[in-house]
């Protein structure tokens, strides 16, 4: 991998923490994910499955994880199959895990090859009474193709019928949604990854350049700092462009006058960052630019008071709501008599700031955890308000990923990348 080793000893404590919380008897398998093909002999890089990776620190495909803490032989409580290397895979793919190197990367010590899987798997699952699945049941997961995983919940549940069926989702987004110190310092890399790609394009943005040569100032920067790329698909969007929240064409001159709205993170050993910001195309926000770009900061920067621990993500919203509503009104785009008659499922606010304010990040850019419980330390999420004005040809997004502390405000993770209006204007004008 192009990342550095991670300490093992955070895969050991992830597979004690969800091993904790299963029911007395049962084992629980996760899979890599698949290779997907384009066509022909092509692939898509392979991205592993975050949950096995979060478990076992693994980042190869066709591998499987077996934890089973009941088992009455130790040798079997913590299993890994993985696909078996030789000198052929050596030559034309480089070298796959070895017995030895896996246990040194993730602390397992019972490592059998693929081959061996059903063999090994058929006495495990004759002492065990129930199985965890791991199918995915994020809010906002969307699967359109069979995954490793569901074939996987096939051939098993025609395989072995009798034993009681679990779910590894709800355990996973409790333990996964806080962060362990050594996940804390991997997020920190790839925030501080992400700032030096902010500072980078502060030099280069100016009239006439284009949006996929921003881009590609950013790849630039992540590439040479081990990341893997994006850890979502980038948004460089000017002008009116920033008002479609997902603009992902990146293929539009900027123009003279216009803000550019720029909504991407670093990629490092498979942890995202997550953040945005709104620069003068020309180094200088018209006066109109800065009442709304203020008022976006205002919000965020009252919002981040309220990420502390007890908090419920749901009613955090509705008290961002109010700032921004406030917000709006000052600038004029909304009165009186459209929050007297708003519908109160959708406020007048969401006119202009029509999305969440808040969500988990981890492994994850929309990382997995519980929003109907309060919030805790050691949770990390983005804030992100915006305003967006079709008709003035200006969207407004201002985002950092922040740590929930005890006893403190949150931390941000990206404090370093220029926000304030005045420290933007000077470097963009040196």
């Amino acid at each position: 991998m192009r990342y550095e080793r991670i300490d093992k000893r955070l895969f050991e404590r992830n597979r004690t923490k969800f091993m904790q919380k299963m029911k007395a008897g049962t084992l629980a398998v996760f899979n890599s994910n698949d290779i997907y093909p384009i066509s022909a002999d092509s692939t898509i890089p392979f991205h592993q499955h975050r949950d096995i990776f979060y478990l076992s620190g693994v980042d190869q495909e066709e591998s499987i994880l077996v934890l089973f803490p009941d088992a009455s032989s130790e040798k079997f409580r913590e299993v890994l199959f993985l696909r078996e290397t030789n000198e052929h895979i050596a030559v034309w793919e480089g070298e796959k895990l070895t017995k030895e190197a896996a246990f040194e990367n993730t602390g397992i010590k019972t490592v059998f090859w693929l081959k061996e899987f059903e063999t090994v798997f058929k006495q495990m699952m004759a002492e065990a009474e129930g199985i965890y699945f791991n199918t995915n049941e994020h809010l906002r997961g969307k699967t359109e193709v069979e995954l490793r995983e569901d074939r996987f919940i096939k051939w098993c549940k025609k395989e072995y019928p009798a034993h009681q069926v679990h779910k590894s989702a709800p355990i996973l987004h409790e333990i996964r949604s806080v962060k362990e110190d050594i996940e804390i310092d991997l997020m920190q890399k790839a925030c501080n990854i992400t700032e030096g790609a902010v500072k980078r394009t502060l030099n280069f943005i100016k009239p006439g350049v284009w949006e996929h040569e921003i881009e590609a100032e950013i790849i630039h920067e992540f590439t040479k700092n081990r990341s893997k790329g994006f850890a979502y698909t980038p948004i460089i969007a000017t002008g009116g462009n920033a008002c479609v929240l997902h603009y992902i064409e990146n293929k539009d001159q900027c123009k003279d006058g216009d803000v550019i709205l720029m909504d991407f993170g670093a990629e490092y050993a498979n942890y995202c960052a997550d953040q945005t910001r709104a620069f003068p195309v020309n180094g200088r926000y018209t006066d109109r630019q800065k009442e709304v770009y203020n008022a976006v900061l205002h919000v965020k920067k009252e919002a981040e008071k309220l990420l502390v621990p007890g908090t419920l993500i749901p009613e955090y919203h509705k008290e961002v709501g109010k700032l921004m509503e406030e917000q709006l009104v000052k600038l004029k785009l909304l009165d009186k008599t459209d929050i007297k008659n708003q519908n109160p499922d959708w406020p007048a606010y969401k006119k202009y700031f029509m999305h969440g304010t808040s969500h988990h990040i981890g492994l994850d850019t929309h990382d997995y955890g519980l929003y109907h419980k309060p919030i805790s330390a050691g949770m990390v999420f983005t804030c992100e308000p915006g305003i967006y004005i079709p008709n003035e040809n200006l969207g407004i997004r201002l985002e950092d990923d922040l740590i929930v502390r005890d006893g403190a405000e949150p931390f941000n993770m990206m404090s370093g990348i220029p926000i304030e209006i005045e420290e933007i204007e000077d470097i963009m004008n040196k």
